[in-house]
């Protein structure tokens, strides 16, 4: 065979291993939610492509093994070229491979699989078409080196009617969603991430405590009761005698707003436009308790533990909070300062810190920064104190008997 045909096989099969090369790596880093999106979109290449992952044993036998076939027959050409050039040298086959290896690495490898891993796209859709047909031709022999390859991985304990599917948990979903900021303003990110968090959050951890509950209480005098219905800053208010365990039920300021000034109006009246309380166990999760508000047409509850005593309060609001962030978070919760810290209202749940600030406190005791500082301290801190929590340093500013009111996150 003249030297120049030969030089013109090398040629191609150092094209052909390039074109093999590159095509097994676009074909395998193909981004699938993208891929689908395509064949959604009736795109030829996407389809054929798709079809062919679905069983990318198969794909890779044959990519394999055209790969294989190819690399060894222009081996087999670069040894006749050096045997024609240089018979008389004993040492020319060994650096005509050595050439060959540098060669195949540089043309045939690393170019076409970086270009690959970056433009995916741009060789598997034109590669999915050959590669359809070649495996029509070809799979009697893929079919065989893939059951001689299954035999072998069976051996090994290894399972291999179990492929792996592109199937995102909850973690890997939210890693997308926060990376998205190029697609998605930042208001939405939250809203979506506040979706997902409705799976593990349950309504103790988004209830506002018993010691924070306003309401009514019967035992009153009845000109102090008619006070607090007109400064309430709340719509509907629980209404009990003596104390929040007894609650008889809910009043809807708005309506009594009407009869309050009427000569008659009296506790009876505020009574007879009571509505019958729901109660939550506080381990109910917050989106089943969503779907109940729906569903019973209730915007407001009280939250009960395993004995039946209340433990706080929970509103439709509150439900709708953690979807779409801050709707009634006060303002001044969360203060930066000149110098970079931040004034902290211990009372702010650890959901609502991580929200806003970023972080991974941890919620799974502890439902407010006050509860994490005494869970972590054991013990109430007093004004000046610093410590370290969960990475974060901080120093106590302000307490009173029972808990600590204002912390001061400071720079790392």
């Amino acid at each position: 065979m003249p030297l120049g045909m030969l030089l013109g096989i090398l040629l191609l099969m150092l094209v052909l291993s390039a074109f093999f090369s590159g095509s097994e790596t676009s074909l395998m880093t193909l981004n699938r939610y993208r891929l689908r999106h395509l064949v959604k979109l009736k795109h030829s290449g996407a389809i054929k492509a798709q079809t062919l992952l679905q069983r990318p044993d198969r794909v890779l036998g044959l990519i394999l093994l055209c790969n294989n076939f190819v690399n060894n027959f222009a081996s087999s050409i670069a040894t006749v070229i050096a045997i024609k050039l240089y018979a008389d040298e004993e040492s020319s086959v060994a650096i005509a491979a050595a050439l060959l290896t540098l060669v195949m690495l540089i043309f045939s490898e690393v170019t076409p699989k970086t270009l690959a891993t970056i433009k995916p796209e741009l060789l598997a859709f034109p590669s999915a078409w050959v590669y359809t047909v070649l495996l029509k031709l070809f799979y009697p022999l893929v079919w065989l080196v893939n059951t001689l390859a299954h035999c072998l991985l069976r051996q090994m304990g290894v399972d291999t009617t179990k492929t792996g599917q592109d199937q995102l948990n909850t973690e890997e979903l939210k890693s997308i969603i926060s990376e998205a900021e190029s697609v998605m303003p930042a208001r939405y990110q939250k809203m979506l991430l506040g979706i997902l968090d409705l799976e593990s959050a349950t309504i103790e951890d988004i209830m506002t405590p018993r010691n924070e509950i306003i309401g009514i209480d019967l035992e009153l005098p009845i000109e102090i009761i008619i006070e607090q219905i007109k400064h309430s800053p709340h719509t509907r208010l629980p209404v009990y005698k003596q104390n929040i365990d007894k609650v008889i039920g809910f009043l809807h300021l708005r309506k009594v707003l009407i009869e309050i000034h009427l000569d008659n109006f009296d506790k009876q009246t505020i009574i007879s436009f009571l509505t019958k309380p729901a109660f939550i166990p506080e381990s109910t999760p917050v989106h089943t308790q969503m779907l109940r508000f729906k569903n019973e047409k209730i915007r407001v509850g009280l939250v009960v533990d395993e004995y039946g005593d209340v433990q706080g309060l929970v509103t439709l609001d509150d439900l709708l909070q953690e979807i779409v962030g801050e709707l009634i978070t006060e303002e001044n919760a969360v203060r930066q300062q000149l110098d970079g810290s931040y004034f902290v209202d211990a009372s702010i749940t650890i959901r609502e810190l991580n929200r806003i600030m970023r972080w991974d406190l941890p919620t799974e005791n502890a439902k407010t920064l006050n509860g994490l500082i005494l869970e972590f301290m054991e013990t109430i801190p007093n004004t000046g104190i610093s410590i370290r929590l969960h990475g974060h340093p901080l120093e106590i500013l302000n307490r009173d008997e029972n808990s600590v009111k204002l912390v001061k996150f400071l720079l790392p």
